[in-house]
């Protein structure tokens, strides 16, 4: 492909020198698994939330799930979710032994519609899931006034959003607690898995920390029934330099949205709208098309390469269908068929947005 969708080689390149030097510091240190690098992170992340702290785990689904038993979500409870996401949400409900509710989008921001919730309450339900989709961030205020009216818990998935406010607020400081992923492709990525949970409560995180070690407070006794969902020092250390980046690649991120935004005025395509007071990271640049699949097939054909977020409701993959609810879900079957996600990372060029743009103007004639 001329224009990749992602490069992460080039981010390795950027700060090769000092993620060279932090992966040497662990494998010399000898210490490989919830050492001083991951507690460091743990410190770092949750001051940059501002936050009291934050637990490391194994990866972003591991961090959902571990906030939704943290949480005391079970057995025989219903957790109110998008359809239109990661099917990794839905997989970390089932994982805790609850039941995923899907609830409609908004058709601006792809993220839950707060004016639909409450239709979708019952008397199990215990937890709405809020992901905050593509690096915007999902209504919250109306979904926390919910919760509290009916004893809720609100977890952010924050897998798509590093860094993204709504009123000033960052992404999963506001929710009883939310779920980071750092997937290499993610805003903050590691050369691997990882994911983090963060919360204001201590004793929550505390209850993670226990969960994600086989309930371990004291070696080889083990206060509660847990698992293995550990960060390793090798990601912890990384993540710590790419942390300090993190704000300045998120700018870049923005910048090409503009120009973006900028060079497709006026094209058949419909650009990502950001809702008022919200700061939008774009972890992905996601357009509407009435022709997506033959405006994919153009692009690639002149060596551009795109991708769909996400091709398939949940609700309509074989593992979920029996879960479609009866009201059914027009907003998100509609937008399923119309998305496409353009290349967009930090270390792109302006002239690689512009022959991107160029591109689909030329499709348009």
């Amino acid at each position: 492909m001329t224009i990749p969708f992602v490069d992460l080689q080039a981010a390795y390149r950027e700060l090769q020198e000092e993620l060279d030097a932090a992966a040497l510091e662990v494998l010399r240190s000898g210490w490989y698994v919830l050492g001083p690098q991951v507690r460091a992170f743990e410190q770092e992340f949750a001051a940059w939330l501002g936050l009291p702290d934050a637990a490391g785990v194994a990866s972003g689904t591991d961090a959902l799930l571990l906030a939704l038993l943290a949480g005391d979500i079970g057995p025989g409870d219903e957790v109110i979710t998008p359809s239109h996401t990661a099917v990794a949400t839905a997989a970390a409900i089932q994982l805790a032994g609850a039941r995923p509710v899907f609830v409609d989008i908004r058709p601006d921001t792809f993220t839950l519609d707060p004016e639909l919730v409450e239709a979708a309450l019952s008397q199990r339900t215990r937890a709405i899931v809020a992901v905050h989709l593509y690096g915007q961030m999902a209504e919250l205020d109306p979904l926390m006034a919910l919760a509290d009216q009916h004893g809720l818990s609100v977890i952010e998935d924050c897998a798509q959003a590093h860094g993204a406010t709504s009123q000033g607020r960052v992404a999963g400081s506001i929710g009883h607690l939310a779920a980071f992923s750092f997937y290499p492709t993610k805003n903050l990525g590691a050369a691997g898995d990882g994911g983090l949970v963060a919360s204001r409560s201590p004793a929550r995180i505390e209850r993670v920390r226990l969960l994600r070690q086989y309930g371990w407070r004291e070696r080889y006794i083990s206060e509660l029934a847990g698992m293995n969902s550990r960060l390793d020092e090798l990601q912890a250390a990384l993540l710590r330099v790419k942390l300090r980046r993190l704000e300045a690649w998120n700018r870049q991120r923005q910048a090409l949205a503009a120009r973006y935004d900028e060079l497709l005025a006026g094209a058949s395509v419909t650009t990502p709208a950001a809702a008022p007071g919200n700061q939008h990271v774009y972890h992905l640049y996601v357009v509407r098309s009435q022709q997506r699949d033959a405006l994919r097939a153009h692009l690639a054909q002149h060596g551009i390469q795109t991708a769909i977020h996400y091709p398939v409701p949940i609700h309509r993959q074989p593992a979920y269908e029996h879960l479609a609810p009866s009201r059914g879900l027009p907003v998100t079957e509609r937008i399923a068929n119309e998305i496409l996600s353009l290349p967009l990372y930090p270390q792109m060029s302006l002239d690689d947005v512009a022959q991107v743009a160029h591109y689909i103007q030329q499709f348009d004639r």
